[in-house]
């Protein structure tokens, strides 16, 4: 992704923070739903092979064929982003996916 769309991106995610905090300062969203609104806007961190071997295992607890299917990608891509030689990362939706997982387990993707 281009540093251009990248901050567009970001721009455009940090407006629709400020008018979900407006909205909730007039009593228009619910706590929970601005909890929800603050962890969708927040990018996602940058995952090492440790990470994505550790959200898998302690937190998803399933194969990496299933983690695979769950996160929409192959095999190899987890993999890859496992091996810490591949020099592979999640990004994308796959990192947003992977950072839901981890703070709210399985579940929240899931459901």
């Amino acid at each position: 992704m281009s540093s251009r769309k990248a901050n567009e991106e970001n721009r455009i995610l940090a407006e629709m923070l400020e008018m979900a905090q407006a909205l909730q300062g007039h009593a228009l969203i619910s706590k929970q739903d601005m909890a929800k609104m603050q962890l969708i806007c927040q990018s996602p961190p940058d995952y090492t092979s440790e990470n994505v071997t550790a959200i898998r295992v302690s937190k998803a607890k399933v194969s990496q064929s299933v983690f695979a299917s769950i996160l929409n990608v192959s095999v190899s891509v987890v993999q890859k982003w496992e091996s810490p030689s591949s020099g592979k990362h999640p990004s994308g939706a796959a990192a947003k996916l992977l950072q839901l997982i981890d703070k709210k387990g399985l579940e929240a993707v899931l459901a």
